[in-house]
Parts: structure tokens; C-alpha cells; sequence
């Protein structure tokens, strides 16, 4: 291991001190009950040598039940000492991953969708909770269980040298050995358990995607592919696992000789010692009998604990990496979007998701408060990126967008959103009921406002309709429900929050006549008053807009209501309606 990697290491460790601040009592409790354990272990040996040497060779019996009591006093307080040490170090590193787990979701609940456009849903699913246990498994059964069977070497050394000199010696001799194999041990551990984190995530996302892509694996009859690119995916996790496996087969069977050798060697020379000259006694040999295996098993098991720390450590530079990520859309704005009237201003904007492909070519656009705007383009000529950036989910490249004349960098992010409802194509539902899905559990809203709002817009009906009603429990991503019952939803969603800027992203496309007509209903509602911002591609959705803009490759091409567009025989949008004219068999009255 490099002196850099382990510059890097210390000050990782660092970082995860800095938790521990909050549970300094956990924390000074659990490092008492290691001396405790420590201290109290290695003094039974002693014991035992008094015994051995004052009572059962010199067939004199006075203390010996003293002595007796004494182990056994010694026993129950390393047995507590291992409870309150157990238990305290599982306690805390449970409560510091509870706190790194809540700041590392507070943290990327902030992120730009730029970072989720790049980033895959496995891999930060993998680093939020699988990562987030080996964390606390540093503390529980890493960095305490090292502490622990360090001290206990160090007072079972001390006592072996102040029993007899001459052995220790003996047992020492190997400890170079040990301690060097340990060394290398270590070295490649790391290396190993860097490749299995590594493919414990691209395991994870490959299944997670996998899974939630399922209906397009099955219709595309892509099974057997994916099973053998699982396959291949799981051969080298398995393999990860295997270098672990065989640095662990070669390690502790070399540990366990070594320590089998020295064990021989002390009894035969204090055995030797013990018959010629009286230079060791039976009590002293039966002390280092018993005491080496309490020398060279922490050892063994710092090597193990050190996987577990390895483990951990490799966990939280990954998290910790996520942390440290910067892609957070700046949140300084002074100003708070208290009375907003949703007069919104695109000036000279330009935006591109990769650098040097623009999608927002120099906009310049400006809606007026209180009307409908729609805007209509074909596939990919930019229309849901300028909702996006007025969300701010993306920063500009240049140019700037303003709200009452207000730069909205100057907002409060939290302020400019709760002013604006949103309902696109793609709805997203919680595993939870219709009512929290709706209120996304706002305790300011009432279940009495839901079902006013519900009644207004005419969707009280349909979700009495549903079984338990307003308490329907959707499943995941809501598949129990119709693409048009979960716009439905999401269209209630926006309602309910009484924006005084409405979007409507795709909201009629892909959904059956009946829901369409319930959502065009409630649109003329909703929109009423308040600045609205609607993008179509069924034209007939917005022929009543205040004003039309139609885009193509980033820039706006016309601009006018239904009726002014389409009596430009060279313009686009006259060019869409025919399109769609002649798509769906209709005519309309022009």
C-alpha cells in the first residue's frame, strides 16, 4: 500500500471521527469496555500460575479458594466488559451511519439532473445502503475489535516478560513473521476488496435497471441475452470474492503454524527448564500455555478485522466521493416567491445537456401573466428543456430567465418551485396511497381540501370509484394503474399545491379518450388566472392557447394563436396540423 493511499486513509478515517463527536458517551463507554476486556482477560493467566505453582505443586491449599473467586470474578467482568463492548460499538456505528445516510440523501436530493442523467440508479441505491452497513461494521466489529486484541497483546506481553523472560523471547521471535505476512496481507486485501465493491455496484445496477426495464427485456425477447451478460456480470463478482478467499486460505493457515511452532518450542524449552534447573515453573509453563493462543488469535483476528475495516473504509471513500460531489444547483437567491404573478421572460437563453450540441439556441420568449401559452415543435426541438430550465434543474449556459422581472438565480430554489405545478408525461407514484401520493404527506394539506380539489377539477368520481378510494394503495411506480388514471392523479398533484405557474408537459399524450377529455375539463379550470405553460403534441389540446410558440431545433419559429398560424401556408405549425389532420382521419373547421 502506497504512503499516499494511506495519507488518504488516515484522513478518511478522520472524516468518519467527526461522527463520532455526537456520541462521545457511546464512544468513551465502548473504549472502557475494550480496556476492560483487555485487562481482565489477560490477567486470569496469572491467576492461574499462582494456583498451578502455590497450591497444586506445593500440595498447599491456603487461598486457593480465593484464587478460585478471583477467576471467576475476572470471567464476569470480561464477559460484561464484552456485552458492554458489543453492544456499545454496534450502537454507535449504527448511529453514525444513520447520520451519513441522511446527509448523503439530503445531499443528492439536491443534485442537478445532470448527475442523474450520467449516473446509474443501482450504483447510488448500492452506496446508500449496502455501502452504508459495511460503514457500520468499522465500528462494530473493525476498528473497536483492533483496539481491543491490540491491548490485549500489549498487557499479555507485559506479563509474559514480568513471568518469565527466557519464554518470551521464544514467543516473540515468531511476532516478526507474523507481523510481516500480515503486512502483505493487508496490502493485497485492499487491492481485492476494491474489485469486489466494484462489482457488488455494477451487480446492482445491471439488476436494478434490468428489472425496471423488465416489459421491454420481454418484449424485445432479450432474455437469454441478458441472462448471459448477467452471467458474465456475476463471474467476475464471483471471482472478486475468490481473491479474497485465497489471500484468507494462505494467510491464516501460515498464522496458525507459526503459532502451533512457538506453542512446541515454549514447552519443550520450559519444559526443559522445569526438569535441569528450576529456571521455569509448572505454573509459569501452564501461564504461557494458556497465554499464547491469547497473543497470536487477536493477531489472526486483527487480520480478520482488518478485512472488515478494509471493507468499510473502501465503503465510505465511495460514499464520501458522493458526497463530495459538487453538482448541486446553486441555492443563494435572496428573494422569496411569496406573490409572484407568473410574468416569465427567457432572454437570449442557450443550454446544451453535452458541450458543444446546443438544444436552446439563443431564446428569447416572454409569456405574459395570468394567459396560456402553448408551445409545439417536433421530437427533440427543445420544448420540455425550457420547462426544465425554468425548474432549474439544469443551469444555463447563457443568458437568463426572469420572473416578474426577478432573475429566478435570485429566488430561493425551494420558493421558485413551490410556485410552480408541474404534470408531465411520465407521472411517477410512490408505493403508498392515492392521498399521500397526491399531498406527498404535506401535513398542511387536509384530506377535506384533497377531495374539495378533486371535486372541482371533476376527478372525485374517479378515485371514489377506486377500491378504498382515496386510500387505494398504488404499487410501485403505480403499474396498478392506467397511464391516464396516474396523469390523472399527478394532474390533482399539481392542482392541490395552487401554483401560479401551471405546466402541462405531454400531459394528454398516450392516454385513453376518457381521461383525456376529464384532463382537458380540468384544464380550463386550473389554468384560469394563473400563468400557464402548455407543450402538446395533439394539437387540438391547445387551439384555445393565448399564444402558440413553435420550436425547431432549439429556436423559436413562429409565434401567434391557433388561427393566425395556420394561415401561413410556409409556416411549421400549419405543416404539423395537416400532419396530424391526416393522421387521424379528421377534419376540423379552420
Amino acid at each position: 500500500m502506497s504512503s499516499k493511499s494511506r495519507v488518504y486513509n488516515f484522513r478518511l478515517f478522520n472524516r468518519l471521527l467527526i461522527y463520532i463527536k455526537s456520541y462521545s458517551n457511546i464512544f468513551l463507554i465502548s473504549i472502557i469496555s475494550v480496556f476492560g476486556l483487555s485487562i481482565f482477560g489477560a490477567l486470569r493467566p496469572v491467576v492461574l500460575e499462582k494456583i498451578v505453582d502455590k497450591n497444586l505443586t506445593a500440595s498447599n491449599y491456603d487461598f486457593f479458594l480465593e484464587y478460585i473467586i478471583i477467576m471467576l470474578v475476572l470471567l464476569v467482568f470480561e464477559v460484561a466488559s464484552n456485552y458492554l463492548f458489543i453492544f456499545n460499538a454496534g450502537l454507535l456505528g449504527q448511529s453514525v451511519v444513520k447520520d451519513i445516510r441522511v446527509k448523503l440523501f439530503n445531499h443528492i436530493q439536491d443534485f442537478k439532473m445532470k448527475y442523474y442523467d450520467k449516473s446509474s440508479v443501482g450504483i447510488l441505491i448500492t452506496r446508500t445502503v449496502t455501502d452504508m452497513e459495511r460503514i457500520a461494521d468499522i465500528f462494530g466489529q473493525g476498528l473497536f475489535m483492533i483496539i481491543s486484541d491490540i491491548i490485549k497483546m500489549l498487557v499479555v506481553a507485559i506479563v509474559m516478560i514480568n513471568m518469565n523472560w527466557e519464554l518470551s523471547i521464544i514467543v516473540f521471535l515468531s511476532l516478526p513473521l507474523i507481523l510481516l505476512a500480515t503486512k502483505i496481507f493487508q496490502k493485497y486485501m485492499k487491492l481485492a476488496f476494491d474489485e469486489v465493491r466494484n462489482e457488488v455496484a455494477n451487480l446492482n445496477s445491471f439488476v436494478q435497471e434490468r428489472v425496471t426495464g423488465m416489459n421491454v427485456l420481454q418484449l424485445f425477447a432479450r432474455e437469454k441475452i441478458e441472462l448471459e451478460k448477467f452471467k458474465k456480470i456475476n463471474e467476475r463478482h464471483k471471482k472478486a470474492w475468490l481473491k479474497t478467499v485465497w489471500y484468507n486460505s494462505i494467510f491464516f493457515p501460515v498464522a496458525d503454524i507459526l503459532s502451533s511452532l512457538t506453542l512446541g518450542l515454549v514447552v519443550w524449552y520450559g519444559g526443559m527448564n522445569t526438569v535441569l534447573d528450576g529456571t521455569a515453573s509448572i505454573g509459569e509453563l501452564t501461564a504461557f500455555i494458556m497465554m499464547i493462543p491469547m497473543l497470536f488469535r487477536p493477531l489472526n483476528q486483527i487480520a480478520n478485522k482488518f478485512n472488515t475495516l478494509l471493507m468499510g473504509m473502501v465503503a465510505a471513500e465511495r460514499v464520501f466521493n458522493i458526497l463530495d460531489t459538487n453538482s448541486v444547483i446553486k441555492d443563494t437567491g435572496p428573494e422569496i416567491a411569496n406573490k409572484i404573478r407568473g410574468k416569465i421572460n427567457y432572454k437570449n437563453v442557450n443550454f446544451s445537456y453535452k458541450k458543444g450540441e446546443k438544444v436552446i439556441d439563443d431564446l428569447c420568449i416572454e409569456i405574459n401573466a395570468g394567459k396560456t401559452t402553448a408551445i409545439v415543435g417536433s421530437t427533440g426541438s427543445g420544448k420540455s428543456t425550457i420547462i426544465k430550465l425554468l425548474n432549474r434543474f439544469y443551469e444555463l449556459d447563457s443568458g437568463s430567465i426572469h420572473i416578474d422581472d426577478i432573475n429566478i438565480e435570485d429566488y430561493s430554489l425551494s420558493s421558485l418551485r413551490e410556485n410552480i405545478g408541474f404534470v408531465s408525461q411520465d407521472v411517477h407514484l410512490f408505493s403508498d396511497t392515492i392521498l399521500n401520493n397526491i399531498t406527498l404527506q404535506n401535513p398542511n394539506v387536509s384530506f377535506l381540501s384533497v377531495k374539495k380539489a378533486a371535486m372541482d377539477i371533476e376527478l372525485d368520481n374517479f378515485i371514489s370509484s377506486l377500491p378504498n378510494g382515496y386510500n387505494y394503495q398504488v404499487s410501485e411506480r403505480g403499474l396498478t394503474l392506467s397511464t391516464g388514471q396516474r396523469q390523472l392523479i399527478s394532474f390533482l398533484r399539481a392542482y392541490i399545491k395552487n401554483p401560479q405557474i401551471l405546466i402541462l408537459d405531454e400531459a394528454t399524450s398516450s392516454i385513453d379518450t376518457d381521461s383525456e377529455l376529464l384532463i382537458q375539463k380540468a384544464t380550463e379550470k386550473v389554468t384560469k388566472n394563473r400563468t400557464s405553460i402548455i407543450i402538446a403534441h395533439r394539437l387540438s389540446t391547445i387551439m384555445n392557447a393565448d399564444s402558440i410558440i413553435v420550436m425547431d431545433n432549439g429556436k423559436i419559429v413562429e409565434v401567434g394563436n391557433h388561427f393566425e398560424l395556420i394561415k401561413n401556408n410556409e409556416g411549421h405549425y400549419l405543416k404539423l396540423y395537416q400532419a396530424q389532420l391526416k393522421k387521424e382521419k379528421k377534419y376540423l373547421l379552420i
